[in-house]
């Protein structure tokens, strides 16, 4: 195999034919995988002028990994590129065990280099065994058919990296590991060896010392087969997402909201349902939940009444359903305490104890609002609902209960405990969603209008 040939159409395929305006950073553990990546990069970066670097992450589990360090310090001081390392502690390993604490703080620290960095493509030396490793494992995990599509060249990943712009790619997906070991032989490349990688008790070195030999005798080259598969589960997700997103957009109370229909959700198939769910789910950027629990959810949010409240939590969010209508928050994990603040004419404050912000602005003409000098460095604070407020909403308007104010105002239940109200001593000035007291309400160019944002 030219894996040269495979590199520069991979390369030409991530970064299109203007890849001197794009910065690289490449994930260099020291390996044979990422040795070779190094190499390969370098010289496509001399000949592209574009602007590489390379990034290490040390975990700290091997007791070589400073000499490791050193290693990847020097080859790619060899190469003149910049080099980083980043010293992570992979703490707690409980839930997900070391192999999953270690790739995602991993995945955190390089992310965090390429943002620091302004770095466009993050590149990995991931090959075509480890893709038949993933499509192995994830079938043995039972997974979808997402599951199944295995990695993809270039994607986003903001879960993983924490950037909505960074792309991570992978150009050597598509080389078999035997012909990265054969261009390092006659290059002499020079690598380094990681003794965990030899341990049977992770998965993917059961798989790969074990497992896959035994595969290779039965089924040679099966590996080039299971990424056949996993194109093809890619293409069957493409059209799937595609429908899913149709039904989404369809089941959406309004174009510009997040919000489902859930009539509307109704009318269509579990399956589907499942499908807009998943899409509504991961356009929150939230942990998807099993095939089982989003069944139960399904079940849970669709079969109640009309007039049911319903509330779903999994992981850090939840679903609520009310008034027909199904939206996605995040988890209160404990009610935030009061907090005295003074207004000294800030246009807006946030609040992150109560996941919001107050937005304070000049009234319109004519708008009735709170007089600027009155409200101008009065002491005052943010409360969380007690229970027994009373507010009206202008002087020929009745004083009612906030439960009367947020049922005609059509606030969901699930909102009406995250709302804040400010008081200044003892008197109620503002309620967050509903309004400004009236008796703290006058008309006239001297007054500000007070509104609250959620985050």
């Amino acid at each position: 195999m030219d894996i040269i040939h495979h590199f520069d159409s991979a390369m030409q395929r991530i970064v299109g034919d203007a890849p001197g305006n794009l910065r690289l950073a490449l994930a260099y553990s020291g390996g044979l995988d990422s040795a070779v990546l190094l190499h390969l990069c370098s010289v496509y970066a001399s000949q592209h002028q574009v602007h590489l670097m390379a990034l290490h992450v040390h975990h700290g589990l091997s007791a070589n990994a400073d000499q490791w360090v050193e290693h990847c310090r020097q080859h790619s001081a060899q190469l003149q590129l910049p080099f980083e390392v980043a010293h992570i502690q992979l703490g707690s390993t409980d839930d997900e065990g070391v192999e999953a604490t270690a790739r995602k703080k991993r995945y955190a620290a390089l992310g965090e280099f390429c943002v620091t960095h302004q770095i466009d493509v993050l590149l990995t030396a991931h090959h075509q065994d480890d893709q038949a490793e993933t499509i192995l494992l994830q079938l043995l995990r039972g997974s979808g058919i997402a599951g199944l599509c295995g990695m993809q060249q270039s994607h986003t990943a903001p879960e993983l990296l924490g950037s909505d712009s960074l792309r991570l790619a992978r150009p050597l997906l598509d080389v078999p590991r035997s012909a990265i070991a054969q261009y390092a032989a006659a290059n002499n490349i020079e690598h380094i060896d990681d003794e965990s990688n030899q341990d049977p008790r992770y998965l993917r070195n059961a798989l790969r010392l074990k497992i896959m030999p035994e595969l290779a005798q039965y089924f040679p080259g099966y590996q080039t087969r299971l990424a056949r598969s996993a194109q093809h589960a890619q293409s069957s997700l493409s059209m799937l997402e595609q429908l899913a997103q149709e039904d989404y957009l369809h089941c959406l109370v309004r174009s510009d909201s997040a919000i489902l229909d859930a009539a509307r959700l109704q009318t269509l198939p579990d399956t589907r349902i499942d499908h807009v769910l998943r899409y509504w789910i991961a356009a929150h950027h939230r942990k998807m939940p099993s095939t089982a629990r989003l069944a139960e959810m399904r079940r849970q949010l669709m079969t109640a009444r009309d007039d049911a409240r319903v509330s779903v939590r999994h992981g850090d969010m939840e679903v609520h359903r009310y008034r027909q209508q199904l939206s996605i928050a995040s988890c209160v994990s404990q009610a935030p305490s009061n907090q005295p603040f003074v207004w000294n004419g800030e246009s807006s404050m946030a609040f992150p104890a109560f996941a919001g912000t107050l937005c304070i602005v000049a009234a319109a003409a004519g708008e009735p609002g709170v007089r600027r000098d009155w409200l101008m460095g009065r002491q005052l604070e943010m409360r969380q609902r007690q229970g027994g407020e009373r507010l009206k909403l202008a002087a020929n308007r009745p004083t009612r209960d906030m439960k009367s104010h947020y049922q005609s105002m059509g606030i969901p239940y699930w909102q009406r405990e995250r709302l804040p109200f400010i008081f200044a001593d003892r008197d109620l000035v503002f309620a967050a969603g509903v309004g400004v007291h009236g008796p703290f309400l006058e008309i006239g160019d001297h007054c500000v209008v007070l509104s609250w944002i959620a985050d």
